[in-house]
C-alpha cells in the first residue's frame, strides 16, 4: 500500500511536468543558477540544500542539460531573499519553509527537501534553567513560557495561532536576545540546536520536549521561471525514485542520525496544527514517503 501511494504522488506530479522537456538548443545551453550563501551562517545546514539542488540538477541533466551554480555571498535574511527571486534579482532561486504568501509570490516547487525537519521543534535555552522545563506537563504550561522566533519566519505565525507567545527579532540576534532574558526559549528545527551552542556555555539544548507541526521546506524560483521550476521537479522525483534523496538525506553531517541524537523518544511532544498550511501542502501529508517517520 505504501509503494503504491508513493508510485501514485511520482505519476501526478510528473504529469504536471512539461512531457517533451527541453527542447534541443535549451539542453545545448548551461542553465546557471544563482542562489544565495550567507556571510554569517555558514553551517553544515546551507550545505545540505547545496548538496540537494545539485543533485536535483544531476538527475534532470539528460532531459534538460548541463548547468552550473553560483553562489551570491551576502547576508540576506528570508524575506530579502524572498523578494530577490520574486524580482528576479540577484538569485534565482531559495530555499525556505513554505507560507501562503511564499507561495503566492514564487513558484513553488511542492517536494519537502527537508522531509518536514524544520517542524520539529527543539528549544535553545540558558544553561541551568533546564528544570523548568522538564516541569511542563500540559500544552497550557508551555504556553505560558515565552518563545523567541526570527520576525520574518513562518514559524511566528504558526506559534502564535496556536496560543504560545513569541517574541520576534532579526535571526542573527535571537542568541543574544535569549540571554538578555527577552525571552525564555528559542525552538529550532530538530537538526538545527546542537551545532548553534557549540563552544557557548550560557546556552544549552532543552532536553525534555518537542513542539511539532507540519512545516514543510520547498524550493521556489521566480513565477516566469518555469523551465528551472521543471527541471528541479524533475531531478527530485528521479533522486526519489532511485533512491539517491534518501541516502543523501541519510548521509549528510546536517541530517544523518538526527533521530538518536534528538532522543524524540524521551520528549514530551506537543502537536499542534498548521493553520497556514495550504491545500496542496496539506495534500502532501498522505505520502509518508516524503516526510521523517516518527
Amino acid at each position: 500500500m505504501h509503494r503504491f501511494l508513493f508510485s501514485s504522488f511520482l505519476f501526478v506530479l510528473t504529469a504536471l511536468i512539461n512531457p517533451v522537456g527541453a527542447s534541443s538548443a535549451e539542453r545545448n545551453t548551461v542553465a546557471v543558477v544563482r542562489y544565495n550563501v550567507s556571510t554569517q551562517d555558514v553551517d553544515e545546514k546551507q550545505n545540505y540544500y547545496i548538496e540537494v539542488l545539485k543533485l536535483a540538477l544531476k538527475k534532470s541533466q539528460p532531459e534538460f542539460g548541463p548547468f552550473g551554480l553560483k553562489p551570491v555571498f551576502m547576508a540576506m535574511p528570508q524575506g530579502r531573499a524572498v523578494k530577490s527571486v520574486a524580482r528576479g534579482q540577484l538569485i534565482d532561486l531559495v530555499w525556505t519553509m513554505t507560507s501562503p504568501q511564499r507561495e503566492k509570490e514564487l513558484r513553488a516547487i511542492y517536494i519537502p527537501i527537508m522531509k518536514g525537519l524544520m517542524g520539529y521543534r527543539i528549544a535553545i535555552i540558558r544553561s541551568g534553567e533546564q528544570q523548568r522545563f522538564t516541569d511542563i506537563q500540559t500544552l497550557a504550561e508551555f504556553q505560558s513560557i515565552i518563545l523567541g522566533q526570527g520576525q520574518d519566519w513562518p514559524d511566528t505565525d504558526i506559534l502564535r495561532s496556536q496560543g504560545f507567545i513569541v517574541v520576534s527579532g532579526k535571526g542573527d540576534k535571537m542568541i543574544d536576545m535569549l540571554l538578555k532574558g527577552r525571552f525564555d526559549a528559542f525552538p529550532r528545527g530538530l537538526h538545527e540546536p546542537w551545532d548553534e551552542v557549540k563552544g557557548q556555555d550560557d546556552i544549552q539544548v532543552e532536553s525534555s520536549l518537542l513542539i511539532k507541526y507540519s512545516s514543510p521546506i520547498y524550493f521556489f524560483v521566480n513565477k516566469n521561471n518555469e523551465q528551472l521550476a521543471q527541471r528541479i521537479e524533475k531531478g527530485l522525483i528521479l533522486a526519489i525514485e532511485d533512491g539517491s534523496f534518501d541516502a543523501l538525506f541519510n548521509s549528510h553531517s546536517a541530517t544523518a542520525d538526527i533521530l538518536d541524537k534528538a532522543k524524540l523518544d524521551t520528549r514530551k511532544i506537543f502537536e499542534i496544527d498548521n493553520p497556514s498550511l495550504s491545500a496542496r501542502s496539506r495534500k502532501l501529508l498522505d505520502n509518508k514517503a516524503l516526510w521523517l517517520c516518527h
